[in-house]
């Protein structure tokens, strides 16, 4: 491994030419951004099938009402 200029924690692989971070603080707050952008885009898709649901229950009770 071949140190980068200037920053103490990267390292350049010298058969690939990688660049390698060898902090485990910024992974695991690279981790940490992954999970709440999942939870995140979960907790959207939930509302909207809830938008969705509540669309059709809205129609189906005005369709009953116009009927009567």
């Amino acid at each position: 491994m071949i140190k980068v200029e200037g920053y103490s924690n990267l390292y350049r692989d010298p058969k690939t030419g990688a660049i390698i971070n060898t902090d485990d603080g910024d992974y695991n707050k690279y981790l940490k951004l992954l999970k709440s952008d999942n939870r995140k885009e979960k907790e959207l898709k939930k509302m909207k099938n809830d938008i969705e649901e509540i669309k059709g229950a809205l129609s189906q009770i005005i369709n009953n009402l116009n009927k009567n």
